[in-house]
């Protein structure tokens, strides 16, 4: 139940000097007492231009020589230093200036305290700002109340901000557009996003939403945020009759934040063609969504504009750029990336995380992301859980759970180590090494366990060949209630698929078929390669053609399937049609086209898809593709041939 009760009027606040705010009346020096000192204009002109060019310690120390010289500043050339300091977020040489006004032992006016207020809140002292507010009794404004409306909303105090609110109603005060700025930011949550309705509809019938661009903008954030609402968000942007570069900026960022990646492309392009120019917020989303639909070309136009916009060198967009080429180069090689890196001017946390990912996601790069690691910390910066949770991961994908666990120490020692993400990956570590009974003690001490905490426990059960404690794992999650994701079905399916329990297999099948899972393109994939590797290639072929659509992994799954059932020239034919549809492979689907090639000595046929891989595909052959080749050639007896291709 929210109480509506204007607070009383408190005592005088206690600074952190332990002087009083409002200070008795007697002794109070008129402010304007220090204009007859002829040295008072000429220090107070002086104290200004500092302040107009940044000079924020300068102007204390004129503050000070003012003082000195007994022509003391008054309360507008306060008011003017509290707000420099608030514009240029040194707040501790606000507190260094509230202090001296305490001491001038000027009578403080409304417009002073409301600065106060947004000092204090802006540095997160809420208490302090709520005890200037309280203490300002009758003096208190529309101002003052949208103030501390803001106060709250911006420190995460969602119900204050709306009780304070309600309060300020009630007094016969009619919010302005700040005020019901505040108010749209307290309801930008699940929890209040009714509230936040009303607002809006209040601001529409009020006219605030057309005079106002940042009304608008937290009514997008609103939406965006508190159920992700972007329809109506979009509606607001719509309707807006005046749109800039943060709003434009604003709505991309969030379709970037939901997943809406062709949205942010469609909307890039519209911002272009209205003649907006971009900033590095607008670019860094645009580009994730290049990464995300692997719009490499885009994403190298882009690279060329934010070079010639000189934003390349901005931590914020070189993390993008970064991203984009680890992930939509092919192959995953890592070159790009790198030298985006190295031409960034400084790094920070989330520069090195980028690069470190971006080798860890390009395969056969752990090494390099391990040593990457530890150049980061030789150079005092400090990782974050992302961090921690890369490298552990290529610790997983190298096996080596030794230097696994020295980074695990470090994450312990900076008190990351209870962090979901962090756990989650010592967990896969620890799986991929076949190390599951120090997997499994990792996942009973997590804190807090989550859906992808039971995945990699699952998947790591899966992977090792033990099925049975994959089945019990599942049913604990069943129990607990966090859901089944894709993931989970697809470990548990490769699960059935390592022991050839087909039996387990189509029970779940049935399972993921009641839960609405079948038409999900990861679970197919899975279905494909569980048939195929239990022997039922009819059930694999069935699944492949009730797809909706296929992408590499199906036609993959299929080529193998076939190809170790000794059907070459039905693994050939389904490359072909593959090829047909514009589906790029990968050097997975090459192994599996050697391999069936080999199968039955298509010798002719296994050196032109051999050979079309890098020609053709872009594709650097690895071991995998040399071992199918060799064993083509030498099942065919051709083995002098054999040992030249080996030399």
């Amino acid at each position: 139940m929210i109480t509506r009760s204007l607070p009383s009027p408190a005592q005088p606040l206690l600074p952190p000097s332990s002087k009083t705010l409002n200070p008795s009346r007697q002794n109070i020096i008129p402010s304007s007492d220090s204009r007859k000192n002829p040295n008072f204009e000429p220090l107070n002109n002086s104290l200004i231009r500092q302040l107009d060019v940044g000079h924020l310690c300068h102007a204390i120390s004129t503050l000070d020589l003012m003082t000195q010289q007994k022509a003391p500043p008054d309360l507008t050339t306060y008011s003017i230093l509290l707000k420099s300091c608030i514009r240029f977020r040194n707040f501790q040489l606000g507190k260094l200036v509230h202090r001296k006004l305490i001491q001038s032992r000027l009578e403080l006016d409304s417009v002073v305290l409301n600065t106060l207020i947004s000092l204090y809140s802006k540095c997160g002292d809420v208490d302090i700002a709520r005890s200037i507010f309280e203490g300002m009794g009758n003096r208190r404004d529309l101002v003052s109340w949208s103030a501390m409306v803001s106060c709250f909303a911006n420190n995460s105090m969602e119900l204050q901000a709306i009780c304070t609110f309600l309060d300020m109603l009630e007094l016969g005060f009619y919010p302005n557009e700040y005020c019901f700025t505040a108010m749209i930011r307290a309801s930008s949550n699940a929890k209040y996003s009714w509230i936040g309705e009303i607002i809006y509809g209040s601001v529409l019938k009020t006219g605030y939403f057309k005079a106002d661009v940042c009304v608008g903008c937290e009514l997008i954030d609103m939406f965006a945020k508190s159920s992700g609402d972007l329809g109506s968000a979009y509606k607001v942007f719509e309707k807006m009759p005046e749109r800039n570069l943060v709003t434009w900026t604003l709505m991309i960022t969030r379709f970037a934040q939901l997943g809406c990646a062709r949205d942010v492309i469609n909307l890039f392009l519209d911002m272009e063609l209205s003649g907006y120019a971009q900033d590095r917020f607008t670019y860094s989303s645009v580009l994730s969504a290049c990464t995300e639909l692997g719009l490499l070309a885009l994403g190298k136009q882009l690279h060329s504009r934010v070079i010639h916009f000189r934003l390349a060198l901005d931590v914020c967009v070189g993390c993008s750029l970064v991203n984009m080429y680890a992930k939509c180069t092919a192959n995953g090689l890592v070159n790009d990336s790198r030298k985006t890196f190295d031409q960034m001017p400084a790094h920070n946390v989330m520069s090195w995380t980028a690069i470190i990912t971006a080798y860890v996601q390009s395969r056969e790069c752990d090494k390099e992301a391990i040593e990457l690691f530890y150049s980061m910390i030789s150079g005092q910066i400090q990782p974050n859980q992302f961090s921690f949770s890369s490298v552990l991961k290529a610790c997983g994908n190298l096996s080596d759970p030794y230097i696994g666990e020295q980074v695990y120490g470090y994450a312990v020692k900076l008190g990351l180590a209870s962090v979901n993400c962090v756990g989650n990956s010592l967990i896969s570590m620890y799986a991929k090494s076949g190390r599951m009974e120090d997997a499994r003690k990792a996942f009973d001490i997590l804190f807090e366990k989550n859906l992808v905490s039971y995945n990699a426990i699952v998947d790591g059960y899966a992977k090792n060949m033990k099925s049975e404690e994959t089945f019990l794992l599942f049913n604990e999650i069943t129990y607990t209630g966090i859901g089944i994701n894709a993931f989970t079905f697809a470990s548990l399916l490769s699960g059935a698929a390592s022991i050839g329990a087909m039996g387990k297999g189509e029970q779940i099948h049935g399972r993921l078929l009641k839960e609405g899972f079948e038409s999900n393109q990861c679970i197919c994939n899975a279905l494909i390669s569980m048939y195929s590797r239990c022997g039922n290639i009819e059930s694999a072929i069935q699944v492949f053609y009730q797809m909706e659509d296929w992408n590499v992994i199906s036609w993959t799954s299929m080529i193998t399937g076939f190809a170790k059932h000794g059907f070459a020239a039905r693994a050939l034919e389904m490359f072909r049609k593959m090829l047909e549809t514009g589906t790029k492979p990968n050097e997975i689907t090459f192994v599996a086209v050697l391999s069936a090639c080999s199968h039955v000595g298509m010798i002719s046929e296994g050196r032109k898809h051999f050979n079309s891989m890098y020609e053709v595909h872009g594709i650097v052959p690895i071991m995998e593709h040399y071992a199918c080749m060799v064993d083509l050639l030498g099942r065919s007896g051709l083995l002098v041939e054999a040992m030249e291709f080996i030399n």
